[in-house]
């Protein structure tokens, strides 16, 4: 899978979100206590040196990263942290000042109270809503983690990860690694044995799992074995902490070493990603969501007629998925088939393009709404047909983005029975959140028939992408769309 390379979702964005916020009220009331009670953005020079600040804050958070670990951090080092934000935010207003000449018209008094507000207030901001994490953390969802040791060992594990698992993802149970397992009991501290060496990617192929935190066992002599049984776990597409001075894996994936509880471990993923391609990736999804779904109800105020004309019954389709990591989700799509259209797919699949039954595809699909054959074989294209080659049956997947089912870009779900037949081989490219377009739906998606290619292609991108891939098949994508080259 991938990973991204700091410690939990909540525990960053929050804290930027804080920051900012922060930041922002810290000036109004320096202004305030300066000049009494009124808005500084209302004053052409105070709006333009808080918009600065603005840009400065966010850019030295996301370059700097100065809240990654702040949840392991003391006191003395969270001051530290915040007297260094601090005085650069103070230092570059003073810059900007000075370039532009506004220090007549800005008062330098306020500029130094900022400053101070700042530090004190960001300091007691960050201990206060590290202390409502620690105490609501249990709450929230978190991702599956499986512990990965012999019994004797698991057992101190599982007690040391109750110390500190602040932002860690949440045990779901233990993988024993014992030579003998016949004589292992159910569960270990309380939490169900799930499997074993021999049974472990059987379980993880089954079952939603993220991550598996794995010790190296104790009478392990055998270098080359833990090694292959690391490579086994990564093969299937979760994220390894590995609880050992491991010196690589043959597999190709990244590695970082990163803290699990108590312990150092190092990670191997497919691919990592920063908190600053994270948030850019997802700020991506929230802005083309938006539009998207603003396109999705023009869409069917224009198309929703015509279907029900033709095929009365629910305008919008919804189908069972499989995301990231084989966790299900509701996908929607404007319906461009009839309503029995899952019910026939069944005595249609010897018609199925694809042999291996991997994905759907047929030459001429009679449950699309309008489509008919001709006796000289001709295909007549309807309304169904219509909606499927410009992608309009794809917009209510916008609906799926802005929740975080879906990217604008990934990989593309499968069905509950394409992801029933899936090998090890197959399960890595659901590594990542999947898509509404991808580097395969812009590679012919239409003419690619091999599944192994398909996996080719996704894995590709997984391994490769950045942001700039994301915007290339975002421009391809448009491309396809309007030469009409088939249904995503």
């Amino acid at each position: 899978m991938y990973r991204k390379r700091n410690t939990g979702w909540l525990a960053h964005w929050d804290f930027i979100l804080l920051d900012v916020c922060v930041l922002q009220l810290s000036f109004i009331l320096a202004y305030c206590l300066r000049h009494g009670w009124a808005n500084p953005y209302l004053l052409p020079d105070y709006r333009a040196t808080g918009l600065v600040l603005l840009c400065v804050d966010l850019v030295y958070l996301f370059l700097m990263e100065p809240v990654r670990d702040v949840m392991i951090r003391g006191y003395w080092k969270e001051m530290e942290s915040c007297v260094k934000s601090a005085a650069l935010i103070t230092a570059a207003t003073t810059v900007y000042l000075f370039t532009v000449q506004g220090g007549q018209a800005y008062s330098r008094l306020v500029c130094l109270m900022t400053g101070g507000i700042y530090l004190i207030a960001n300091y007691l901001t960050r201990l206060g809503w590290k202390t409502v994490i620690r105490r609501y953390d249990h709450v929230r969802q978190k991702d599956l983690m499986l512990v990965a040791a012999e019994w004797e060992t698991a057992r101190q594990v599982l007690e040391g990860l109750k110390t500190d698992n602040i932002g860690l993802a949440r045990v779901a149970g233990v993988i024993v690694l014992d030579e003998d397992a016949s004589q292992v009991p159910d569960e270990v501290a309380g939490m169900p044995v799930v499997a074993t060496m021999e049974t472990m990617e059987s379980y993880i192929c089954g079952n939603w799992v993220d991550e598996v935190l794995v010790v190296q066992p104790k009478n392990q002599s055998n270098r080359e074995r833990f090694r292959n049984l690391l490579d086994r776990i990564a093969a299937t597409g979760v994220a390894v902490h590995t609880v050992i001075d491991f010196q690589g894996s043959d597999m190709g994936c990244q590695q970082m070493v990163q803290k699990v509880g108590e312990y150092t471990v190092l990670t191997t993923v497919i691919k990592s990603v920063t908190m600053s391609q994270a948030f850019f990736k997802r700020a991506l999804d929230i802005a083309g969501g938006l539009v998207g779904c603003l396109l999705a109800l023009i869409a069917l105020a224009i198309v929703g007629p015509m279907i029900y004309a033709q095929s009365p019954g629910a305008i919008i389709f919804k189908q069972k998925r499989v995301g990231r990591n084989g966790k299900p989700f509701t996908m929607y799509k404007i319906r461009s088939m009839v309503l029995d259209a899952e019910a026939r797919k069944q005595e249609l699949m010897k018609q199925n393009r694809v042999s291996d039954g991997m994905m759907f595809k047929l030459d001429f699909d009679p449950r699309i709404i309008g489509a008919r054959q001709l006796p000289d074989g001709t295909i007549k294209k309807g309304i169904g047909n219509v909606i499927r080659d410009w992608s309009i049956d794809e917009l209510p997947q916008f609906w799926n983005v802005l929740k975080g089912d879906m990217s604008l870009v990934g990989t593309r779900p499968p069905t509950m029975d394409e992801w029933k037949k899936y090998g090890l081989q197959h399960r890595a490219r659901m590594a990542f959140r999947p898509g509404i377009t991808g580097l395969w739906q812009i590679s012919g998606r239409s003419d690619i028939t091999d599944f192994d290619q398909v996996v080719k292609l996704d894995m590709q991108y997984i391994s490769q992408w950045s942001p700039g891939l994301d915007f290339q098949i975002l421009l391809k994508t448009f491309r396809v769309v309007f030469k009409r080259e088939g249904s995503m």
